[in-house]
């Protein structure tokens, strides 16, 4: 008498068996099946996400009954942005290739700031201040003086140094590669429209970004405590002449307040710019509820010198306003896979590090599905293997 097929077979059908369900439950699996959408937790039957917008011309936005009209503003570009999902909510013009300005140093902070701990204390030499750009944004440095490397992230953030970043890019390595490594990291967060030439944002020939990439480097800039730490900060003391100290504040007036500017509601901070090609460009967060947006605006074509930040309220009360209204028309996460929960700073007296991104929750559910397939398939080997043996001796 014998068996209709082999021990071997059936084990191999078993071990088949196995592997589909686990290639049918995983997360990648899900997402590619047809009419689902991975990201749609307890939305069974949801559509699959609409394709991105953002390389169109002009505004774009995808408003649901009851959303808000979207601000008329000047800017040559602008993006909304949710940070903690990642989601553009509406954008103008988002890849658009701009001078950036001193927002550039969003990409310079993200590059260097994991690179030098910033209780090191450094004494600055001349070549270190040597090629700053004429008409450059200066907070004080002094050759022959000792800073804390956290003074001069200071410097950067508050007002716009360029004299510190000078010689922090000098302890990155020097100019020219720090320059390069901000390129890579640029690619490395799916920003490709950006082009450095100058680390400190100062005008220089070919050297460009976009609303998209200001924001996805602001962005990333939130998940980063000391970032988000620099830039949240309204006022502090530098070092001065035979230890005295000043007192300097940043130059982000929808933070500050300053000059006539009434102060966001909630605002994080980032990175405001200004250079003669660029115009006035800014990368602001602002925390409402449990919703932290982000919005980059690029030259304003109206209005004086503050309406950078009159235009980025604007966006940001259209934001907050739209939220649950409109459907997004891209994604800040670009080429990289989303990480569904992963965490923004919202800065406080004594910010704590953010926890790690958790992992799609639809894995402990494939774990659970697997170990089952696991359990089922030596079931099934075992009682052919006891089969096998009482045939044997029959």
């Amino acid at each position: 008498m014998t068996i209709g097929f082999s021990l071997r077979t059936a084990v191999s059908a078993c071990a088949l068996c196995a592997a589909g369900m686990l290639i049918v439950t995983s997360p990648v699996a899900a997402a590619n099946r047809a009419g689902t959408d991975p990201g749609a937790r307890g939305r069974p039957n949801a559509a699959v996400p609409q394709p991105a917008l953002l390389q169109h011309e002009g505004t774009q936005v995808r408003p649901r009954a009851g959303a808000p009209e979207t601000p008329d503003v000047s800017a040559l570009s602008w993006v909304v942005a949710d940070a903690g999902t990642g989601e553009v909510l509406a954008a103008h013009n988002a890849h658009e290739k701009l001078p950036p300005a001193s927002t550039l140093k969003t990409l310079f902070a993200l590059t260097v700031l994991p690179a030098v701990p910033g209780g090191v204390q450094h004494t600055v030499s001349a070549k270190e201040l040597a090629g700053i750009g004429e008409g450059s944004s200066l907070v004080g440095v002094v050759e022959g003086h000792t800073y804390r490397v956290s003074d001069l992230w200071h410097g950067v953030f508050l007002n716009s140094g360029n004299d510190a970043v000078h010689v922090l890019a000098a302890l990155n390595g020097g100019w020219n590669q720090t320059a390069r490594q901000m390129q890579v990291k640029a690619r490395s967060l799916g920003a490709m429209d950006t082009y450095v030439v100058s680390p400190d944002g100062y005008d220089a020939d070919g050297q460009v970004s976009s609303a998209y990439d200001l924001a996805v480097f602001g962005r990333a800039g939130l998940r980063n405590p000391d970032f988000a730490r620099y830039c949240s900060t309204v006022e502090t003391s530098f070092p001065g002449n035979d230890g005295s100290t000043f007192e300097i504040a940043n130059t982000n007036r929808l933070l500050t307040g300053a000059d006539g500017v009434t102060p966001y509601p909630g605002l994080v901070g980032i990175k405001n710019g200004y250079t003669t090609n660029a115009g006035n460009t800014l990368v602001a967060a602002a925390h409402r509820g449990e919703r932290t947006l982000i919005v980059t605006v690029m030259n304003p074509q109206e209005g004086e010198g503050f309406e950078v930040y009159e235009e980025a309220r604007a966006l940001l009360d259209w934001g907050f306003d739209a939220a649950g209204h409109v459907d997004p028309v891209g994604s800040l996460d670009g080429l990289r896979p989303v990480a569904h929960g992963a965490q923004v700073v919202v800065p406080k007296p004594a910010p704590a590090p953010p926890p790690p991104a958790p992992a799609s929750d639809d894995w402990p559910q494939t774990g659970a599905i697997a170990g089952a397939a696991g359990l089922g398939a030596g079931a099934v080997l075992m009682g052919l293997r006891r089969r096998s043996r009482r045939l044997a001796r029959g």
